[in-house]
């Protein structure tokens, strides 16, 4: 396990402690829903459920013998039992005990990890509703695009992350499937009541069908779903990542007090954390990658799938619940520039409003090739000269014979272009009404319209 990135509540899921728990509630639940139809005596079953231990350093001590761990962690707990040990694990198989206590652990750990998205989404939502009226450069291919805003950005993440939680709620239902089927999947030697009664208890549902093991397509959807939040996470940490790059500055990871960016250069603040994320989704989705290679087994089982899963499962639902716990305090915690984000939006002279020139000059009649190129020339010699666009669109005489000055000007509108954004945030369910219309803005933009012809003043005949 990646030790150096766990937290407590989930590295405690995927102990080998918590992994033996799991088994021997299965175990016990067994020897009760037996009891239930009468084969075994209920004393037994009662001695069974109070008597019960396990030790792992036993449990390993029998595994060198026997080499086979369900069988050591079966011989401990009779050990423990005494006479009522005879009635432990009959008709089962290791997998109807392995599965089932590990889809016990799957299902903590999607609990835990659905308890950090809803943290995250919540973090989420106060940043984007706080910033959602502060403007910013939309950014295409790392190049100038349209204006924004930084709350329009983050309510993006919190829409995707949204989808992530909803995804859970479907996975969940997955992995928390048991099986007490027998070898093959034929309760040879179980009543499928058996079956029922120990899901129920561990608030599992019975596998409708399975061969020796639970199919490994649930595990891999489970799998792919912690990539997929993590590749999520990463577009974050990698857009914070790229605003708090020096020419960029317009947001950064938490710094705090005493912290370090380097050996060598006290003036470094390396967005550390971010990278930590981004690196983190590598391995969260190699690891998608080797459950789906799980998924094909020989025949009815094989035990090529149950090595990797040891590592895998703990490891990808480690790294996730530390990825979301980290992102939550990343976004909660974000150092803002707003002025740094004006100084942007004007760093391109104007640039930004080059479609609404465009689409002023088509509705002046010109085809759209033609209005493309007057704009563009202007735009190119902008990018070049550092020259206000608006000032060369203005001298610009072809242009001027289409659109006054004051009309080009009133173009370079930053209002007009943010004023739907009120209704994105209405839409996802977040804090900001309905926009209000700026009529100055909307004066501004409008095309003339054409004079009304004069009525004709009747006359008497």
């Amino acid at each position: 396990m990646i030790d150096r990135y766990s937290l407590p509540e989930m590295s405690a899921i995927w102990t080998e402690e918590a992994r033996f728990g799991a088994m021997m509630e299965v175990e016990i639940a067994a020897a009760e829903a037996m009891a239930e139809l009468g084969t075994v005596p209920k004393d037994a079953a009662w001695t069974i459920r109070t008597r019960a231990r396990f030790d792992v350093k036993r449990i390993n001590e029998i595994e060198k013998v026997t080499q086979h761990d369900v069988i050591a962690f079966v011989s401990n707990l009779a050990e423990s039992i005494g006479p009522a040990g005879r009635y432990l694990h009959l008709g089962m198989t290791s997998s109807d005990v392995l599965d089932t206590g590990l889809a016990v652990q799957m299902k903590k750990a999607a609990a835990l990890l659905a308890k950090r998205v809803d943290a995250l989404l919540a973090a989420l939502k106060v940043q984007a509703e706080k910033y959602r009226d502060t403007p910013m450069i939309g950014r295409t291919h790392g190049i100038h695009a349209e204006p924004i805003t930084f709350g329009l950005k983050l309510a993006l993440f919190h829409d995707e992350l949204g989808r992530a939680r909803d995804r859970l709620r479907a996975v969940q239902k997955e992995v928390a499937a048991g099986k007490i089927s027998g070898a093959v999947g034929t309760y040879a030697h179980l009543d499928p009541q058996v079956e029922e009664g120990v899901c129920k208890r561990l608030g599992l549902t019975p596998a409708p069908t399975s061969s020796q093991i639970i199919p490994r397509d649930r595990h891999a959807a489970f799998l792919n779903w912690i990539a997929i939040s993590g590749a999520s996470l990463e577009r974050l940490a990698l857009e914070i990542r790229h605003l708090q790059r020096t020419e960029v500055a317009e947001a950064f990871e938490p710094f705090g007090k005493g912290q370090k960016g380097s050996s060598a250069m006290p003036h470094k603040r390396n967005p550390i954390l971010c990278e930590r994320i981004c690196w983190m989704s590598r391995l969260l989705r190699a690891n998608a990658m080797a459950a789906l290679e799980n998924v094909a087994l020989w025949h009815e089982r094989d035990i090529s799938h149950s090595s990797v899963e040891r590592v895998i499962l703990p490891d990808s639902c480690i790294a996730l619940d530390y990825m979301l716990v980290k992102a939550a305090g990343l976004v909660e915690n974000l150092d803002v520039r707003p002025e740094r984000m004006k100084a942007n939006l004007d760093a391109s002279h104007g640039l930004w409003a080059s479609e609404s020139v465009l689409l002023a000059l088509v509705e002046k009649g010109l085809t759209r090739e033609a209005a493309y190129a007057l704009v563009q020339k202007s735009a190119m010699e902008s990018w070049r000269t550092g020259k206000p666009f608006v000032d060369l669109l203005s001298a610009d005489p072809e242009l001027k014979k289409h659109l006054p000055a004051a009309r080009i000007k009133g173009l370079v509108n930053l209002p007009h272009a943010l004023r739907n954004i009120p209704r994105v945030f209405e839409r996802l369910g977040l804090a900001g009404g309905a926009p209000t219309p700026d009529k100055k803005s909307e004066k501004a933009i409008r095309p003339k319209k054409a004079p009304r012809p004069a009525k004709k003043k009747k006359t008497r005949g």
